[in-house]
């Protein structure tokens, strides 16, 4: 162990076309060339850094441990000798110039009052490619806007005159307890949009009481977001199923041996939706050469950041697999992409803990309904069958949630609490950790004036006669137009003329 290789700059540079291709990552040097044909961003883009130090790019958008796990132990060639690698210039670009100027120009925290304000700054102190990223939802971006349009067609129906001096919002997920009726959900690659990544969650987290989802794709690598969480902080797990079920099982079973508490396996994405907000930025920037390179017609050209992580999930994923997970965990399953009634009772007969109301924040079918309203037409169905409630069968339900009377509402139709993903995402984007610690007491606050003038004290005081849903279904009600949503809301581009050339 004590051979180890120790190359120059000189050499490594050699190395940089398709026949031969070496790359340097975090002080270590890779031979890249068999790889290249399987790479999911497609060859362009490492032969970009071929022969040289592709550390930048490389870390926003893979765990640091991937290319370690991919590449087979005889094609790590060594370490590099950083005095002899000579130093890359980056150009700034207007860009980022602009970006850097909106982050010294920031609101300060305590001016932010609600979730949308996080969204407001992180458009614009993150990157193009990230908020892109970050932001895209598939083909129209119909069940997107249709997500918060929901809420806003289902009213209380507030008690009064009851003693609402106490009010307590906390509650048990999964036998966890949480000081909030939500969870902060998965979301992918947060070092696009923070260099500390999703480590700002956990910590934020560990802090109040909140539990985190671990996302499959998350920039940081799942043992650092364990590291640093608390012996007895509870963590989530979300799970994309592998076509390689032995990498799938390793993963579970290790992070179950780490003291995950709850597994969350996605089953709303055979295929990734075509989000065409990330797709265009396949276009834009790098003069053109991020495009995969001429004569290569089997890989598109336009699939943006989420094709480039996204190639190992199985489409073969199906209700057969369910034993097997179960035969290998002891940790609670929770499907997590259920869309009707009928999946739901298939999904409460194969044996899991609970399911996840979800259309993956619009992102997958378009005009695929709000997880609210596949919500009332779930809980009628298990209850005919004697199915609900079961306080061994959990209901939660994500997308659009954007105040904590969102959360109520979802709560007093019969969820047992609610996902949160991209605001607590432009939480972090905006001010690192200590953005998410003030989104979690925004939620605290509203949480108290909420149930204060509902009359509800407690989370089982929330009941189905506290809303009317009758109007949820209905998806041509006029409703007052949430100003906020509308005003961080970027509509769909269409394709754009060459300026160059212009």
């Amino acid at each position: 162990m004590s051979d180890i290789r120790v190359l120059s700059g000189p050499e490594v540079a050699e190395h940089a076309n398709r026949e031969s291709c070496w790359i340097i990552v975090h002080g270590k040097v890779y031979d890249v060339t068999e790889f290249l044909p399987e790479h999911p961003g497609g060859q362009a883009i490492i032969l970009k850094y071929a022969g040289k130090d592709a550390t930048e790019a490389y870390e926003p958008i893979h765990p640091p441990d991937a290319i370690t796990t991919n590449l087979p132990p005889d094609k790590h060639l060594g370490v590099i000798d950083a005095s002899t690698v000579a130093k890359v210039v980056k150009e700034v670009t207007a860009e980022e110039k602009q970006r850097q100027k909106y982050m010294e120009a920031r609101p300060s925290l305590d001016t932010i009052i609600n979730l949308h304000d996080f969204e407001t700054v992180a458009r614009k102190v993150i990157s193009e490619k990230a908020w892109a990223y970050y932001s895209s939802a598939s083909d129209d971006e119909i069940t997107l806007r249709e997500n918060r349009m929901a809420y806003q067609r289902v009213w209380f129906r507030p008690r009064i005159l009851r003693d609402v001096t106490s009010v307590d919002w906390s509650t048990t997920i999964l036998g966890q307890k949480s000081s909030l009726p939500v969870y902060i959900s998965a979301t992918a690659l947060g070092k696009l949009g923070h260099p500390e990544g999703e480590l700002c969650l956990t910590r934020a987290a560990q802090n109040h009481g909140v539990i985190q989802m671990i996302a499959t794709l998350a920039s940081c690598s799942f043992d650092e977001m364990v590291d640093a969480a608390k012996p007895d902080q509870p963590l989530f797990l979300q799970l994309y199923v592998n076509k390689d079920r032995e990498i799938t099982k390793k993963y579970v079973q290790h992070a179950e041996a780490r003291g995950v508490k709850a597994l969350f396996i996605t089953v709303d994405a055979p295929q990734l939706g075509r989000r065409e907000k990330d797709m265009r930025m396949k276009f834009v920037g790098e003069e053109g050469v991020a495009k995969v390179q001429d004569g290569q017609s089997d890989i598109k050209k336009d699939e943006g950041v989420a094709r480039a992580i996204s190639s190992f999930i199985d489409p073969s994923l199906s209700w057969k697999d369910i034993p097997w997970f179960r035969s290998i965990t002891k940790m609670p399953i929770i499907l997590k992409g259920i869309a009707t009634a009928e999946d739901a009772i298939l999904a409460y007969e194969s044996g899991v803990q609970g399911i996840v109301l979800s259309n993956h924040g619009g992102r997958q079918l378009d005009t695929a309904r709000s997880g609210l309203e596949v919500l009332v037409e779930v809980i009628p169905a298990l209850r005919a069958r004697g199915y609900f409630p079961n306080p061994n069968f959990e209901i939660f339900v994500d997308g659009g949630v954007r105040r904590a009377s969102d959360v109520l509402k979802a709560i007093a139709l019969g969820a047992t609490a609610v996902g949160v993903g991209r605001p607590f995402l432009y939480a972090f984007c905006s001010y690192g950790q200590d953005g998410v610690e003030k989104a979690i007491q925004i939620f605290r606050d509203e949480f108290e004036m909420n149930m204060r003038l509902l009359g509800a004290r407690t989370i089982d005081e929330l009941v189905p006669e506290m809303v009317d849903a009758s109007a949820l279904s209905s998806h041509v009600v006029l409703t007052p137009q949430d100003t906020l949503f509308h005003n961080t809301y970027v509509p769909l581009a269409g394709a754009t003329f060459q300026e160059s050339k212009l």
